[in-house]
């Protein structure tokens, strides 16, 4: 017989829950500010980072990561590291921030019938709370920015002039009479140039010189960014429609918007392509159609079967390539000197 005690079983886990990691999942979405979040959250800090939306502070912030490329006078020094993150600070947390606040704010209505659990509609969150955030990150947003000017030695407060001219972009882009969102053209290339020209120019003039070459051909990339608004379109299809907003899936209908799209997102980058092969950046051309065809992969695989099931997966998939492409293209601009 064995002297050995009797064996101990040892406890299993507790296995999580489809429904636990759903909740995880859902209050992740919603911290982020994506589509198909769940209502619940209580902690006012929360709340006024959804209504920031993270999740589209990232291609600000790589928009400045180009601008400095593009300039070709950006080295890794300490004093270059903080200045770059504080232009990031001002393009992603504070100015998107507040754009994104701004435009939940005037539409509360929409988002009552698209997405009625964001903060405005669900009730989370005041309307005074919510003007006070957005004031908040515009005066925080323009210290910031008259700081990059000092720093840079700037005679012209340019900094400054971009960021007050992005807030302007943002407000007639959310608020009427105006309100340019209303109109699929005019609204999604605001939007697109916000997303690529503006920090593109912030980090150019931080550490160089911003001249019209690069401003017309950061004008010209932001058609590319263009189509990308245009995917953001197809989650709200409904709910402009009833309220007669002309979205070009509301215009077009969803089959040839999202053709529209993906033709704006790579015809685009190939003609910057083309660019960069007429001043003779022949490697960065090819680097960057090869970037091209990835996303045309994931388009078809996604996007042109189901946009309005797939955007959120398409853009998941395909934006790396898009901003990869970006960054390609700034050094071929600052390898040449433009």
């Amino acid at each position: 017989m064995s002297d050995s005690p009797p064996s101990q079983s040892t406890p299993e886990p507790t296995p999580i829950s489809a429904a636990q990691t759903d909740s995880r999942t859902a209050k992740t979405r919603q911290m982020l500010g994506m589509k198909g979040a769940a209502p619940g959250e209580t902690s006012i800090w929360k709340i006024r980072l959804q209504l920031m939306k993270p999740i589209t502070w990232i291609p600000l912030i790589w928009g400045v990561v180009c601008g400095a490329a593009s300039s070709g006078n950006y080295t890794w020094t300490l004093e270059n590291v903080l200045v770059a993150a504080a232009c990031m600070l001002l393009s992603g947390p504070l100015m998107t921030g507040y754009t994104q606040t701004l435009n939940d704010f005037y539409d509360r209505e929409i988002d009552a019938i698209n997405e009625p659990y964001r903060p405005i509609p669900s009730g989370a969150i005041s309307i005074p709370q919510v003007v006070t955030q957005i004031f908040v990150l515009l005066l925080g947003g323009i210290g910031i920015s008259i700081a990059l000017d000092l720093w840079a030695g700037h005679k012209f407060p340019i900094m400054v002039l971009l960021t007050l001219g992005g807030a302007f972009i943002a407000y007639i882009y959310s608020a009427p009479p105006l309100k340019l969102k209303q109109n699929g053209w005019l609204g999604n290339y605001a939007l697109g140039s916000s997303y690529i020209a503006l920090p593109w120019w912030a980090g150019q003039a931080l550490f160089g010189k911003l001249d019209a070459t690069i401003m017309i051909l950061t004008l010209f990339y932001s058609m590319a960014g263009l189509g990308i608004a245009i995917v953001n379109d197809f989650k709200s299809v409904e709910g402009d429609r009833q309220l007669g907003l002309q979205s070009l899936p509301v215009m077009f209908g969803v089959d040839k918007a999202a053709w529209i799209c993906v033709c704006a997102i790579d015809l685009f980058q190939l003609g910057i392509a083309a660019y960069l092969i007429s001043i003779h950046q022949n490697l960065y051309a090819v680097l960057l159609v090869l970037l091209v065809i990835p996303q045309i992969t994931f388009q078809d695989m996604y996007f042109l079967r189901n946009p309005l099931e797939n955007d959120v997966k398409y853009q998941a998939s395909a934006q790396p390539f898009l901003v990869l492409g970006m960054l390609v293209a700034a050094l071929a601009l600052g390898h040449a000197g433009v």
